[in-house]
């Protein structure tokens, strides 16, 4: 064990609030051990700061949390953290220094890289990304959730902690439906309200309940998302893409496919950022009619709309022929694997009982505690905080592209985490461009990764996410992207 000197060194690091972006990312991490039982609790916090700095999630150099900071946002005692922090320091995952805090150490790190494939050792590090769907989970509301939990296991009964029902706990489910109705329009009762562990397991529960009942084919917009194709093959399921136009999926070729059900994401297309025109929701939802067929709507990020109300769901206009699904992964984090499913009655039985099998249910404490934050009015305190934050970063992205790429030009409605931005004219191809910006350590990536269709017009089409960035960041990304674009052209970068 190293000496007292730890103590105050750990206190003199950053605070919680003020934590750099490899601990932020580590975070979540710790909240298991915070939960584990008092006896094991500090051994359980030791294992997963350990794990961290190892899978290089707690980068070398990286600063940690003062003791009474963490300690605060974990829900556990200082001297809990303050013991994890010492024995580490003495294993030699950590540093410490008398006033200079506690970092991660680099030689625990370096070792740890260097056994995977050795492919890393000469990979371009990455030093920026602009890829599209992450929040900023610097944003979770750590201790408003703390404090939750604490409440939630002071009050809970003894018999909330047997198996759960694998439908999910009636609390969340009502609380969803309400949040759910009153947000988004949706049609709902709790008992068509499915827990699920994100939008990912709804689809394969869908997969799986309609391929049982002899479908065999699933329409998906293109372009789209490839999860969405992966998902529902490991039902047993083939996928056909449908080409949108500026209103929406094309009628037409979805009727040619000869399909009963579609994935559709239509209160922002994902991700050409389009939303769905009044005219084409109804069409679609006359079509779902006709072929006694399913629409699967995913409402990713249907609270991020920054000009004006969210469009409703479209499951309000026909809750019989469209199962809707929404997580918390973009609003809180995707650490947390909570969503929902709200399916037509008819499907309600069997998806459950899919459910069943596949995990038995979602783990009964995290229930509860989410029902607690949405019944306070947390979880709508907590979207306002984030949508004033991802409006003030898309205005940012704008004026960044704007000032370092003149005559970049963007689309889709202002709404969600990400844009589409097409480049002027004249310099490489999407693809191209990724791979370069990779090796100048830039993660962009091209609309060609949701579509088999060349980028319209000739120019590169990227699908650039700004939400986990801070506006200065965001700047230094897109004068990176500046310099990569300019040296394809041939032109000296901007000074």
């Amino acid at each position: 064990m190293t000496s007292s000197g730890t103590n105050s060194s750990a206190d003199s690091g950053t605070s919680g609030g003020e934590t750099s972006g490899g601990w932020t990312t580590a975070w979540e991490l710790l909240l298991p051990a915070a939960a584990a039982p008092a006896r094991a609790r500090g051994k359980a916090l030791q294992s997963a700061l350990r794990e961290a700095v190892r899978s290089g999630r707690l980068a070398p150099g990286t600063r940690l949390p003062a003791s009474r900071a963490l300690a605060a946002d974990l829900g556990v005692s200082r001297g809990l953290v303050t013991e994890a922090y010492e024995q580490l320091t003495a294993e030699g995952y950590l540093r410490a220094g008398r006033g200079s805090g506690t970092w991660v150490g680099g030689a625990v790190a370096a070792s740890a890289t260097r056994t995977g494939t050795g492919a890393q050792d000469s990979a371009p590090r990455t030093r920026l990304s602009l890829l599209p769907g992450i929040p900023d989970l610097s944003l979770f509301p750590r201790s408003t959730w703390s404090a939750a939990q604490r409440a939630v296991l002071a009050e809970l009964p003894h018999t909330t902690l047997g198996y759960p029902d694998p439908q999910g706990l009636p609390r969340l489910r009502t609380a969803v439906a309400q949040m759910l109705a009153r947000r988004r329009g949706v049609v709902v009762a709790p008992e068509r309200v499915v827990v699920c562990s994100g939008v990912s397991q709804a689809m394969t529960l869908l997969g799986l309940v309609l391929h049982a009942r002899g479908e065999r084919t699933v329409a998906a917009e293109d372009p789209g998302s490839p999860e969405h194709a992966e998902l529902f093959a490991h039902s047993g399921m083939r996928t056909v893409r449908i080409p949108l136009d500026g209103e929406g999926p094309d009628l037409a070729l979805l009727r040619d496919a000869g399909v009963r059900t579609l994935v559709a994401t239509p209160s922002h297309q994902f991700p050409s950022g389009i939303a769905y025109s009044a005219r084409r929701r109804a069409e679609l939802l006359a079509w779902a009619r006709s072929v006694d067929g399913l629409v699967i709507e995913d409402d990713y990020d249907g609270d991020f709309r920054y000009d004006r109300a969210p469009v409703g769901a479209l499951q309000g206009l026909d809750p019989d022929h469209v199962a809707y699904t929404g997580s918390v992964s973009k609003s809180l984090a995707p650490g947390m694997r909570l969503g929902w499913l709200v399916v037509p009655e008819e499907l309600t039985a069997a998806v459950v009982a899919r459910k069943r099998l596949m995990d038995l249910g979602n783990p009964a404490l995290d229930q509860e505690v989410l029902a607690r934050f949405v019944e306070r009015g947390d979880y709508d305190r907590h979207l306002r905080r984030a949508l004033r934050t991802y409006r003030e970063r898309r205005n940012a992205l704008l004026t960044a592209l704007a000032e370092q790429l003149p005559g970049t030009d963007v689309s889709g409605i202002a709404a969600g985490l990400h844009v589409i931005a097409a480049l002027p004219a004249g310099g490489s191809p999407g693809p191209e461009l990724a791979e370069r910006a990779a090796a100048a350590g830039l993660a962009i990536r091209p609309l060609e990764s949701y579509t088999s269709a060349p980028a319209p017009d000739g120019r590169a089409h990227l699908v650039i996410g700004y939400a986990h960035l801070a506006p200065d960041r965001i700047a230094e990304a897109v004068g990176l992207l500046a310099q990569v674009v300019r040296g394809g052209q041939g032109l000296p970068a901007a000074r």
